[in-house]
């Protein structure tokens, strides 16, 4: 007995009764709460910031200043980038690659590039192969267009025109001066023309680049060089007092091959968040949906991201708002909404992806958009994200026309009399202070001067892909100028 108890470590055995107390009481535990996971959700605000900036890096220009050049150069090994292409051509996963970069002078070690989009990646090849992406059994997807979903009836492939209207509200496709974005034509032998996110702290920690901790590059393809109709589409929101990303277009190379002008868009990151306010930003997925699932935050892993005060806030301010559209009766919707949502900003903002004839919406394939929860006010507003398909849908479809693809936000929105007559008193402001003035097309005159600033900068594309939107704005402009919505009472 004395042999054993010298083999029990004398700081176990000083400490007897405190571990005595300790077993009995998780044997109390498990009598009481049995094998079931309990999940901790802070909603309290924390002491400290997940993401605390712990170097900020200023660099020589302002990054997305539009009047001067920029030259990013990014560096890595081929065999990295191999491994990177290897697994996302295997299982979809984008695997950060660890890189060397320099912004404008400035060299930036150990930086994260990994790929970026998703229908974006879609007619990715590398080697001879094509990236294939999974299609539900029993489920035919017309080509380009996100996993998973199910076009709605007589919806015609991108490119396409759609014929007549039907009476709602939204966008088309088809007869517009954008890329399309859904199959570009990238190669993975091409790096300089692919779509990357830049991240400043995927292997430092707590870095920033004139407090950005991500940047993304948008893809050059043979549809489109510059992305123009993106660059413009993210002008035109700004210029309509809504919230946007900044964007410019700057010189980019890729491990010492040809540069070319890529445009450069602000990322909706930690920084952007402290810049809009006190409250928190979630990210609508694309893989989600906009449906109650019960309390449990884990249901939502793949409907919304949260993007800061991570650990000090959680996602229920969301699922609140999800139970609350989804389950309020059209009364209770038209009472409740303005405690909830910032209804003038959601009006401008369905007004505006109908102006831009953006497809992919919050109610698109992709479900692009953030949610906005200002602490201070209690509500939500929706910002703007992804317009790599604006201005290349329908030029000549009206205010109330629709794609038929639905969001219950904006449904419910959009069937209430007086929230219609919101959005179109907005669309009115908006068509009189972009189109009609001549605002848009100024916009998109700065961005072609911009975009000529830069090294390798082709002005014969630059100038096919601005005559295109040009003729695109004007019959957007002499369309909504006859649509009754727009001149009527």
């Amino acid at each position: 007995m004395t042999s054993l108890k010298h083999r029990i470590p004398v700081r176990l055995r000083q400490n007897w009764k405190l571990v005595a107390w300790c077993a009995a009481f998780l044997a109390a535990c498990c009598g009481v709460f049995g094998s079931g996971t309990i999940r901790p959700y802070v909603t309290s605000a924390k002491t400290a910031e997940a993401g605390t900036v712990v170097t900020n890096l200023t660099g020589t220009k302002d990054l997305f200043d539009p009047d001067v050049a920029h030259d990013v150069r990014i560096t890595f090994t081929d065999a990295a980038y191999q491994d990177m292409l290897t697994e996302f051509f295997k299982d979809g996963e984008k695997k950060y690659v660890e890189a060397d970069l320099t912004v404008d002078g400035t060299r930036v070690p150990s930086v994260g590039v990994r790929l970026k989009g998703n229908s974006t990646l879609m007619g990715l090849t590398w080697k001879g192969q094509a990236k294939q992406r999974r299609v539900p059994a029993g489920e035919r997807r017309p080509e380009g267009l996100p996993e998973g979903f199910r076009p709605p009836d007589g919806m015609p492939p991108p490119g396409q025109p759609r014929a007549g209207r039907d009476g709602g509200f939204g966008g088309g496709f088809g007869g517009g001066g954008g890329p399309g974005g859904f199959g570009a034509q990238l190669k993975g032998e091409e790096p300089e023309n692919l779509p990357w996110l830049i991240s400043f702290d995927e292997f430092v920690a707590g870095r920033r680049y004139q407090g950005h901790s991500q940047v993304a590059v948008r893809p050059a393809s043979t549809g489109s060089a510059a992305m123009l109709n993106e660059a413009l589409g993210i002008s035109v929101v700004g210029a309509a007092g809504e919230p946007t990303q900044r964007s410019t277009y700057s010189a980019f190379t890729v491990n010492g091959r040809a540069a070319a002008p890529r445009l450069l868009v602000e990322y909706l990151d930690e920084g952007y968040a402290e810049r809009l306010g006190d409250g928190v930003l979630y990210k609508s997925l694309a893989s989600g949906s906009f449906t109650y699932k019960g309390e449990d935050q884990t249901e939502y892993t793949e409907d919304f991201k949260q993007v800061n005060k991570v650990g000090g806030k959680d996602l229920q301010p969301v699922i609140d708002l999800v139970k609350w559209v989804n389950e309020a009766s059209a009364a209770e919707f038209a009472e409740g909404l303005d405690e909830r949502l910032d209804v003038q900003s959601f009006a401008r903002y369905l007004a505006l992806q109908n102006l831009m004839a953006n497809f992919d919406d919050m109610a698109g394939p992709g479900k692009n958009y953030y949610l906005w929860y200002d602490l201070d006010t209690g509500k939500f507003r929706v910002i703007t994200w992804d317009l790599n398909l604006a201005f290349s849908g329908n030029a000549e479809s009206g205010a109330r026309d629709t794609t038929r693809t639905s969001h219950p936000l904006k449904e419910k929105f959009l069937a209430n009399a007086a929230f219609k007559q919101l959005y179109e008193e907005q669309y009115r402001a908006l068509y009189a202070g972009l189109l009609a003035d001549g605002t848009a097309a100024g916009l998109l005159d700065g961005l072609v001067a911009a975009y000529g600033r830069n090294e390798g900068a082709d002005p014969a594309k630059i100038e096919e892909e601005a005559r295109t939107l040009r003729a695109f704005l004007e019959t957007r402009t002499r369309a909504l100028g006859s649509d009754q919505a727009i001149s009527g009472p």
